[in-house]
């Protein structure tokens, strides 16, 4: 019987085990996709307890807690931290199969060196374990950051940021993990939800200009993408429904946009035209910049809604939304492309059926570069052992496996790190069982290349990372 989580954790043979341990182990970490406060990297946020470290921000976490019965006080809510870990403990040792039993104990080990298995029976000895690294402040966001080996982090920040702790990150030199602010404008473009009036007024106070016409939101988008881009940025970020794709002229868009201005209702076909519109003006705009554009779709969110009412956004409320969108996506591509704007682009959808469609989509618009249109990792609920192997699988049957940019964290915690090793395991795994059934040479030149390009180096080269 294999013991749990030892060194060869997920390795099932000796070719997995020597390529993990010679190639991909070591190699330090590119986080392009997360949702880190950068404010808490900026001031060295210095956590408290477990509780706090775990269980402020992790809706992967809340959901199970709220599957196994407990009051959302212990949840999301001000109850006791030491009652949080208990009901942590206890839906955990009973979370067979889920990938948060294999990370949660990898976190502990990781960065608390404790070896030994939470349960709900013992969680006061794992919190009496942990607390001299508390007590001696030795657990704070940039020392994770550090201990982490992570080179480079693009945070997920608004049009209208002021970017304030970014630019004291970029002034601070004596923090060596780059931290880059990410475009993410997702509320120019929604267009159709309330409080886009409201919106855009902060938009033309960040830029200043007055918004009155699109030429006027083009003006200030311009503005505030110069400003990113002097902290750094290197990609946009985009979270949509789903992949649409609806023509539009400068004149429609123009009165859907002053429509939705005014506070008038803009309805679904108006919106996703206007939504069009301004997607290939910013891709034309990232394009000039060379900024990475991603692509997240199929999530329904906010389902539930009396808990979205009481506790807002992003707290484990959220749904895959099996909408097949390979049509528009491809649409959308070409619409780019057809216009001489498809900057580098990451697609991703949370819906695993859509897996064979992306590659066989993103095969038609390459060309310009190696790997110049990415199928993202396996995302959110799709992040464990299984959708990561049927992710890689079908990137490697559809297109070229090698040119992969690799995992991404697309986390709000510190220690969300492990998912990095995680994957790699599960990578090198993949590529020993080839190797050991026949299927792809033992050529440990060609095998060594693959591991340290899709683990790091393809996504430094991707997003021009120095």
């Amino acid at each position: 019987m294999k013991k749990f989580l030892d060194e060869d954790f997920c390795l099932k043979n000796e070719t997995s085990k020597r390529l993990y341990h010679t190639y991909a182990k070591e190699l330090p970490i590119i986080d392009y996709h997360c949702h880190l406060s950068p404010e808490d990297i900026a001031t060295d946020k210095t956590f408290k307890s477990l509780a706090e470290l775990w269980l402020s921000g992790d809706h992967y976490k809340w959901r199970l807690m709220r599957a196994d019965g407990a009051e959302e006080k212990f949840v999301t809510g001000d109850g006791d931290d030491n009652e949080k870990l208990r009901l942590w403990a206890s839906v955990l040792e009973k979370a067979i199969g889920n990938p948060l039993y294999h990370w949660s104990h990898m976190e502990l080990k990781t960065y608390f060196d404790y070896e030994g298995i939470l349960k709900g029976s013992n969680y006061e000895e794992v919190i009496e374990h942990c607390k001299p690294y508390f007590e001696n402040e030795k657990i704070s966001a940039r020392k994770l950051i550090e201990k982490s080996k992570v080179t480079h982090i693009c945070t997920t920040d608004d049009p209208v940021d002021d970017l304030k702790w970014h630019k004291m990150l970029h002034e601070d030199e004596s923090f060596k993990t780059k931290v880059f602010p990410s475009w993410r404008p997702d509320r120019i473009l929604n267009c159709e939800k309330e409080g886009f009036g409201a919106y855009i007024a902060e938009l033309s106070k960040a830029a200043g200009v007055d918004i009155k016409t699109l030429d006027d939101l083009k003006k200030a988008i311009k503005i505030r993408m110069e400003y990113f881009s002097s902290l750094g940025t290197v990609t946009a970020d985009h979270g949509l429904d789903y992949a649409f794709y609806s023509p539009c002229d400068e004149a429609e868009a123009e009165h859907i946009f002053k429509r939705a201005l005014m506070g008038k209702r803009v309805e679904k076909e108006a919106a996703l035209k206007y939504k069009s519109a301004m997607l290939l003006f910013m891709a034309e705009e990232y394009t000039k910049r060379d900024w990475v554009m991603q692509l997240h779709y199929g999530c329904s969110r906010n389902v539930n809604s009396n808990l979205f009412k009481a506790i807002g956004a992003d707290t484990g409320i959220d749904c895959i939304n099996p909408c097949s969108p390979s049509k528009s996506l491809a649409m959308l591509l070409d619409a780019f492309n057809s216009k001489g704007v498809l900057p580098k682009t990451i697609v991703y959808s949370l819906d695993p059926a859509e897996n064979d469609a992306i590659d066989t989509i993103i095969g038609c618009f390459q060309g310009r570069g190696k790997g110049y249109v990415q199928h993202g990792a396996a995302w959110w609920f799709n992040d464990h052992k299984e959708g990561m192997e049927k992710h890689l699988k079908a990137l490697a049957a559809g297109g070229v496996l090698g040119n992969f940019i690799g995992m991404l964290t697309d986390s709000r915690s510190f220690v969300s790190y492990t998912r990095h090793d995680y994957f790699r395991r599960i990578f090198c795994n993949l590529l020993g069982t080839w190797v050991e059934d026949g299927e792809y040479p033992n050529d440990e030149e060609a095998l060594e290349k693959i591991i340290k390009d899709v683990c790091y180096f393809n996504a430094k080269e991707y997003f021009n990372l120095d």
